[in-house]
């Protein structure tokens, strides 16, 4: 499927009632800052109501896997800018930065993400992630975030119209 016709179904979505979102991983092999402006561009345009934006993470099983990961400080200025851009849309401070950087999470947070995304993954494959579930929907990090002001709830996403 191109490009251009992804493009077309999430904007059919849009159209017929479905929230949508859309996003960056920033550092991927060949990305340069031409491509993260005409992303930028795009989401600027397309208005969607949730905006993920997260550092490429190489794996070793994939042909990218001896690439550098993706720049945390790059992911929080695109993340910053997105806030400053879009001030209602849902945006996550991703496991990815958390991956990166032990206090990831919270960086996002501060750069102006106001969703955090928990690990669901089952136990035995996540022994070296930030954040072990403790209940369905929340997480131990909870406190992480509550000792620099913010609040956390298990309340439902808003129904968000623009």
């Amino acid at each position: 499927m191109s490009l251009k016709h992804r493009l077309q179904c999430l904007q059919w979505l849009k159209e017929i009632g479905y929230q949508t979102g859309t996003g960056i991983m920033v550092g991927t092999p060949g990305q340069t800052l031409t491509h993260l402006v005409e992303d930028l561009l795009f989401i600027e345009q397309f208005q969607p109501q949730m905006i993920g934006i997260g550092p490429f993470i190489p794996h070793h099983d994939t042909p990218f896997g001896t690439e550098p990961a993706g720049s945390v400080g790059m992911t929080l200025k695109l993340l910053s800018l997105f806030r400053l851009m879009h001030p209602s849309a849902l945006i996550p401070s991703t496991t990815a930065l958390a991956t990166l950087s032990p206090d990831g999470r919270e960086k996002g947070i501060l750069a102006g993400a106001n969703v955090v995304m928990p690990n669901l993954s089952p136990r035995e494959q996540r022994e070296n992630t930030p954040c072990m579930i403790t209940s369905r929907l929340r997480c131990r990090s909870s406190r992480r975030f509550t000792s620099f002001g913010t609040t956390t709830g298990n309340n439902r996403l808003p129904d968000i119209d623009r």
